[in-house]
């Protein structure tokens, strides 16, 4: 019976876990870039259930009476990569991928030290110097890892082409860099919808093309993200209500006991 109280509590815990999830897709349903989270549940390994002090078959002989399954757990979270739709913005600066592939983003921390990171976010802007950076201020980086500057930036016609060719009043300037990894399962949540790579992490070229004057929405379905959060509410009442009739069979079992 204690058991049973502990299974319904790792699937109280599991939905709770669940319902992180759900609520952080749908509260980045409207940002530039968003990948929505996905998770899936598992149940602990199973252990095999003995008798004990039973000589019915020989002595020191245990026989198995079958498997015990001890409640359920978030099996792994993994990120959707799906594409997501485009906004037309027509502001210049604002550039969409279309395929797969990251925007390659140089940030740097309170002591001074510089790191990579990966977004799909392409709301990007120009200072007065003319370097295209991320809505943050972290600089995006051509296709040799250098910040981009724009000579002029705010006084001449800038044009992005598919593969990320900037030209300014028909001058060339830099390649907005893209980069893409082999397997996303090597990709950590950075936070400020960023990404950065883990120990494993493979590089390869991004299929992709983009498209200035559009920013990528999120993936987010917000119709499939109400439906998993029902049926987490449902799960989540079930496991509750188990807890509460174990607990009713505990309190008559101690109150028998003390007749």
């Amino acid at each position: 019976m204690v058991r049973g109280l502990y299974t319904a509590w790792t699937g109280l815990r599991n939905e709770e876990r669940r319902m992180d999830v759900v609520t952080n897709n749908m509260a980045n349903a409207d940002t530039t870039g968003f990948k929505k989270i996905d998770a899936t549940s598992q149940s602990f390994a199973r252990q095999l259930a003995v008798k004990i002090d039973d000589n019915t078959e020989g002595p020191n002989i245990k026989r198995g009476i079958g498997g015990v399954a001890l409640g359920t757990k978030i099996g792994e979270t993994f990120y959707d990569m799906s594409q997501g739709g485009f906004r037309e913005t027509g502001d210049v600066y604002n550039v969409a991928i279309g395929g797969s592939g990251f925007f390659t983003i140089r940030m740097i921390d309170k002591e001074g030290n510089a790191h990579i990171r990966y977004t799909r976010d392409g709301d990007f802007t120009v200072t007065k110097e003319g370097f295209l950076q991320t809505k943050d201020g972290d600089s995006v980086l051509d296709e040799n890892g250098n910040p981009i500057q724009i000579p002029n930036a705010n006084f001449v016609d800038v044009a992005i082409g598919e593969n990320g060719d900037i030209y300014a009043d028909n001058n060339y300037v830099a390649t907005i860099g893209l980069t893409d990894f082999e397997s996303y399962e090597y990709l950590s949540s950075y936070g400020e919808n960023m990404y950065e790579a883990v120990d494993g992490a493979t590089q390869i070229p991004a299929n992709a093309t983009l498209t200035q004057g559009y920013l990528e929405m999120s993936n987010v379905n917000m119709v499939t993200e109400m439906v998993d959060m029902i049926a987490i509410t449902r799960a989540y009442e079930t496991n509750q209500k188990m807890v509460q009739t174990l607990d009713d069979i505990l309190e008559k079992t101690v109150t028998i006991g003390q007749v």
